[in-house]
């Protein structure tokens, strides 16, 4: 599921249901309504965000437990770090394709049982893939958790796959990519766009894969992907809901303990980024009724930043640039000028990689863009030359940290963030501390940040626009003079 937004650029082409939630990926999703009381919702200062609890297999298996006895029902994210930016070169969609194939079977489930087993015990399940990793969860009721933590075990190492499943699933995944992708003008928009962005860097590629590429990839490629990627000691498996580590303890001994710890591996990527430039594209589609408007800046995330401080001082930014119906961006465009229907920002924080900061807008019917990309530019020069205040500063972090609120009230939500954070190189320390971090964030940090960032330096713009009408011709023949 794809947004205007940047982290949207290397999000999978498949279901992502659990993408909603993201504490520390694009934080413009805490965005409080106006009117509530925020401040009182804030978590306190010495509060712990999930108390999340965690411990080791012997395989290196990294096992999370998160008690939330609410509601008698368990959510389990089995998530490996590996993703659409490890693949191969000239083998993109390798990692979107296996999580297909991760559906067909071992030995002990034939092809097609997993999900409607799980469904007949009252439970659902799904996966997605990223440029970063590629996750597998289950919700299920809490006397189910053997179940699925049993399947989810059997096919961490114990896959099987056959020629005509694998070609069959690729068929698939190909009809896939013609629906969401090559019939979608704004995922069209976005592959143009992180080609521009990325270049030679792995992110550049499309989760789904390119057409020619994808085709081509075969029973032999999944296999070898996965029998180097899929191990315990690759994986972390996240159970949130109506368990205690104990109960959770022992049964991932039984499970996941006795498989075999897998070979040591180091993601092994081209991590040069092309030299700073604004790239411009414009793309014009049929389909396209009413324009949008996008620039996308690669910004340092938890993964690569040289300060931390810088990531949460990006998070506070975005908040009062973009976040929301109270930012500056929504205001100015939204309600003061009255040129779009919506508009908004967006930091993805959680990469192994880079990350991005996106600006967006829609143009309300009518409105003209390029007056609409001027208010932007003028709200950018506005935010670098004349700063922000000690105020508004507070009242973004207050948003934030209220926010917080529904990824650790939510199962699935507590999962999802924490099962990311940690595949793309955090510490449960770091996660349990970030409401203090966005605490202690100051105005000059939040300047700085958007310093660094805003300045265009190293960007892509992209424009949607309807398809462009032929100029009329004058079908009437000129007559001829009579003679006389």
């Amino acid at each position: 599921m794809q947004t205007l937004f940047p982290a949207s650029l290397r999000a999978s082409a498949s279901v992502m249901a659990v993408a909603a939630v993201a504490l520390l990926a694009p934080v413009a999703a805490f965005a409080a309504d106006p009117a509530t009381p925020v401040a009182a919702a804030a978590p306190t200062a010495d509060a712990k965000l999930f108390d999340a609890k965690t411990f080791t297999l012997k395989n290196g298996l990294q096992v999370v437990v998160v008690e939330n006895h609410r509601v008698p029902v368990v959510s389990q994210m089995v998530w490996y770090k590996v993703g659409a930016a490890d693949e191969p070169a000239g083998k993109s969609g390798l990692a979107h394709l296996l999580e297909h194939l991760m559906f067909k079977g071992t030995n002990t489930i034939k092809p097609g049982e997993f999900s409607p087993l799980i469904a007949r015990h009252g439970g659902q399940d799904n996966a997605f893939t990223s440029s970063d990793v590629t996750a597998y969860y289950e919700n299920i009721a809490v006397d189910n958790l053997e179940l699925v933590m049993k399947l989810e075990s059997d096919r961490m190492r114990n896959l099987r796959l056959d020629d005509k499943n694998v070609l069959t699933e690729r068929d698939v995944v190909f009809e896939e990519r013609l629906s969401r992708t090559e019939n979608e003008p704004a995922e069209l928009l976005n592959e143009r766009l992180n080609n521009a962005l990325w270049m030679t860097h792995p992110y550049h590629n499309p989760i789904i894969g390119w057409p020619d590429e994808l085709k081509a990839l075969t029973r032999q490629d999944a296999i070898d992907y996965y029998n180097t990627w899929y191990a315990p000691n690759n994986a972390i498996v996240v159970i949130s809901g109506d368990v205690t580590v104990p109960q959770v303890k022992a049964l991932a001994e039984k499970y996941y303990g006795p498989l075999k710890h897998g070979p040591t591996i180091e993601r092994k990527r081209n991590r040069t980024l092309p030299p700073p430039a604004t790239v411009r594209i414009e793309m014009h589609h049929p389909q396209v009724s009413q324009p949008t408007w996008r620039q996308v800046f690669i910004a340092p995330s938890h993964g690569t930043a040289q300060n931390r401080r810088d990531v949460y001082a990006l998070q506070v930014l975005n908040e009062l640039f973009g976040g929301g119906p109270t930012s500056r961006l929504y205001r100015a465009m939204v309600i003061d000028h009255k040129l779009a229907a919506a508009a908004g920002s967006g930091y993805n924080a959680s990469a192994v990689d880079w990350g991005t900061f996106g600006i967006s807008f829609t143009p309300r019917p009518g409105a003209d863009l390029a007056a609409g990309e001027a208010v932007v530019r003028a709200e950018i020069d506005k935010l670098l030359t004349q700063g922000v205040s000690d105020e508004e500063v507070e009242m973004a972090k207050q948003r934030l940290r209220a926010g917080v609120i529904y990824a650790r009230d939510s199962l699935q939500g507590s999962a999802n963030t924490i099962g990311y954070a940690l595949s793309t190189g955090q510490t449960l320390d770091q996660l349990e501390h970030w409401p203090q971090e966005i605490a202690r964030v100051t105005t000059a940090e939040v300047m700085a940040a958007a310093r660094a960032v805003l300045t265009g330096k190293a960007s892509a713009i992209g424009v949607l626009l309807p398809e462009e009408k032929a100029a009329p011709t004058n079908q009437t023949a000129p007559q001829e003079g009579k003679s006389s």
